[in-house]
């Protein structure tokens, strides 16, 4: 499993030609709009969530996903737990703390993030 450690969801978007916008959403944190080549994102995420959404909804873009299946959320969560993650650093980070929530925080992801990922490195 391999991973870029300066992965930018906002530079991935932006050289997909994705328009990344902002709105109220009421279900989601984030939207994939094939139709419009959109993602909308929630106003007024922290920073952790809004980063880990986007990265998320790439997964939806770059898997070709037109709809919201469970099978289709679960790809778009290895999709941002791939790219997200950067193995070295949470080797690091796991020296320092046996606490995954501090890992998480230190790599700037989603608790569910790193489940992902864990789990996804244990397969």
């Amino acid at each position: 499993m391999t991973t870029d450690p300066a992965y930018d969801p906002y530079e991935h978007a932006d050289r997909l030609g994705v328009n990344v916008v902002y709105g109220r959403l009421r279900t989601a944190n984030g939207l994939w709009l094939p139709e419009q080549r959109t993602i909308i994102l929630n106003t007024k995420m922290r920073v952790m969530l809004e980063r880990t959404t986007l990265a998320h909804e790439i997964g939806h873009v770059c898997l070709g996903h037109i709809e919201s299946t469970p099978r289709n959320e679960r790809m778009a969560d290895r999709f941002a737990a791939k790219h997200l993650v950067d193995p070295d650093h949470l080797e690091r980070v796991s020296r320092f703390t046996p606490d995954p929530a501090q890992w998480a925080v230190e790599l700037q992801i989603t608790p569910h993030v790193l489940e992902t990922y864990l789990t996804m490195r244990s397969a």
